[in-house]
This record gives C-alpha cells, structure tokens and sequence, in this order.
C-alpha cells in the first residue's frame, strides 16, 4: 500500500495549509517533545527544517538539517559550528524580514 502524496493541488481535499508536520524530538534531558515543522530552506545544497514546540510555541524554535537516504527523509542534529552558524544567521534573518513584512 503506498502512502498518498499531499501537494497543494493534490485535490484530495485537505486543506494543507494548515496541515502539522509533527516530530517527536527528544531532548538532551531525554524528555520527549511535540515538535512542529514551521519553515524549512536551503543553504549550501542542504535542506534545513525549523521545529517549534506543539505545546509551548513561544520558546526559542531548534534546526535540523534534513536528510534523504533511500527514499526516506530524516531530521539529523547540526554538530558543526562552523555550519550551526551559518543557519542560524540565515534563518535569523528570515524571521527578521518576515516580522518586518507583517
């Protein structure tokens, strides 16, 4: 059974604006968290995705690098500084030029 596809014009009938991409994260205290997927983009040929907490949205959001291996995307942790750097000035900056844009 393969599992449908939702695209903004899939024509399924959801509305997927408002469709939640949830992840269970656990964290370095070893609690597990809700997380909601709120804003993905590229740097240097990786995807990036920002997480918020489903059940304190109001906290500071994490980043993950996206990655695909068989046909399977996963969230993986940013070790690099070098790397962590660079995508929090880059997301930093998205969210400055939105606020600003509201």
């Amino acid at each position: 059974m393969s599992e449908h596809q939702h695209g903004d014009d899939c024509g399924c009938g959801h509305d997927h604006e408002h469709e939640e991409h949830v992840f269970i994260v656990t964290d370095d205290e070893g609690q597990e968290r809700e997380m909601v997927m709120v804003y993905t983009f590229e740097s240097e040929n990786n995807v990036y995705a920002v997480l918020l907490d489903r059940n304190d949205p109001e906290a500071d959001g994490v980043i993950f690098r996206i990655e695909e291996e068989n046909d399977e995307s996963f969230l993986v942790g940013i070790e690099d500084d070098a790397e962590w750097d660079r995508v929090t000035a880059i997301y930093e900056e998205i969210a400055r030029t939105e606020s600003e844009g509201k």
